[in-house]
């Protein structure tokens, strides 16, 4: 069975659903340390002066330490609902898909959340069915997993019965990939994404990778797979994590 492992970021790029289209299953590592200015509460899209956040605050206050599924959304934050909706429309509006997917995201950014991890695995859930891969997805709190790092990806391979381990470039873990070795001795083969960052037409010219998953759904629709697994498109001649 092929697994791989990513934390539940917001709205996360175009990388991490072709690493995602390689499984069978997903964990999402929602039990490790939130990240402050990272892509865990934000991410980013096309605007007509070059990107612009999408911005969901977070309660920080005695939440340094906190691992990703206890932060809380910051719903005192003035009109955050409004200003990631109303910056998706501005952007968007035009795109030839932005009627297909628009209701969903405007209705999920107006429910009221409590924790982050909550509203980031919702939207994960329903772009990952809306581009028809077809994967089973957990959370690593709902696992019996412990350790950090290479340890706690190789806990869950062998909790969840992987025989294959799909990584990121950089390594097991995001750790280099030394650690390989252990894997092996499970049983375990590990493999690392190659990912050539596809060309694609956006709202605004020139064209600039690594945007939110948005920014293609809103302009490609059912076809967002095929340019993400580079089908038909030019692609960037070199690696990107």
């Amino acid at each position: 069975m092929h697994l791989t492992i990513h934390q539940p970021e917001h709205l996360p790029w175009l990388g991490f659903f072709e690493k995602v289209s390689q499984a069978e299953v997903l964990v999402l590592l929602d039990t490790v340390q939130y990240r402050h200015k990272y892509f865990q509460n934000r991410n980013k899209i096309r605007s007509s002066n070059g990107t612009t956040w999408l911005n969901v605050p977070v309660l920080r206050k005695g939440n340094k330490q906190s691992p990703i599924n206890e932060m809380e959304i910051n719903n005192n934050a003035l009109r955050w609902r409004e200003k990631c909706w109303g910056s998706i429309l501005l952007n968007y509006n035009k795109a030839v898909f932005f009627k297909k997917y628009s209701e969903f995201f405007k209705n999920a950014y107006e429910r009221n959340w409590n924790l982050l991890s909550d509203l980031n695995i919702f939207l994960l859930r329903h772009i990952i069915h809306s581009l028809n891969v077809k994967i089973k997805i957990l959370k690593s709190s709902e696992l019996r997993v412990a350790g950090v790092g290479e340890k706690l990806v190789l806990d869950i391979c062998k909790e969840v019965g992987a025989d294959v381990y799909i990584s990121g470039i950089s390594g097991i873990g995001g750790q280099g990939r030394s650690f390989e070795s252990e894997f092996l001795k499970e049983g375990i083969k590990v493999v690392y994404q190659e990912f050539y960052h596809p060309i694609y037409k956006q709202q605004f010219e020139p064209f600039i990778p690594c945007m939110s998953i948005i920014d293609l759904l809103f302009n490609y629709g059912d076809k967002s797979l095929d340019v993400i697994k580079g089908i038909g498109v030019d692609k960037i001649d070199k690696f990107f994590e």
